[in-house]
């Protein structure tokens, strides 16, 4: 009986703590959310935005699944034909910041990843996250583009070719001009 009373207890304190550190925030929030810019929401230390507010003024433009660049068709072995995580990862941004640019966009207007990662067999048959945030980390939340997009990764078994250890789904939104 005692522990259930604590029980109750400690989750009703915890509840209304979380509650009120919710509401407390959600006054700072709900000014953001009624603004007319993207806005992104989260810990100033952590490399992602925990949130992004896109106000329904926004486009939005939604890619697919993008893969990694073939590198050497000849090439031997996974890392040779596609490369590491990282490199993967890299040749993946690079193709998504070709074609925003193409569309006169850019990475700062990345609002959302969904990340794909395969086990890497020289990792262990495991998933190299770190190897991902290495390569996240060049291209978001720097100098050139302080944006830190909201983002899901996730490892999965396999992707459609087996030299590929990442793939990646964005969101956009932008502005109509």
């Amino acid at each position: 009986m005692k522990k259930t009373i604590k029980s109750f207890v400690m989750t009703t304190v915890l509840g209304t703590s979380l509650i009120a550190g919710f509401s407390a925030s959600a006054g700072s929030e709900s000014s953001a959310l009624k603004s007319n810019k993207v806005t992104f929401f989260g810990s100033p230390t952590s490399p992602i935005s925990s949130s992004v507010a896109v106000p329904h003024k926004y486009n939005r433009l939604s890619y697919s699944g993008t893969v990694p660049p073939l590198l050497n068709k000849d090439g031997k072995t996974t890392y040779e034909r596609y490369g590491d995580t990282e490199t993967q990862a890299i040749g993946i941004l690079k193709t998504l910041k070709a074609d925003l640019k193409a569309k006169g966009l850019s990475m700062s207007d990345i609002t959302y990843l969904r990340v794909y990662l395969t086990p890497d067999p020289s990792k262990e048959n495991k998933q190299d996250y770190q190897g991902w945030f290495n390569a996240y980390a060049k291209f978001f939340n720097t100098k050139e583009n302080p944006v830190k997009t909201a983002r899901s990764t996730v490892g999965v078994d396999s992707l459609v070719n087996s030299d590929w250890l990442i793939e990646i789904e964005a969101e956009v939104a932008y502005k109509a001009k």
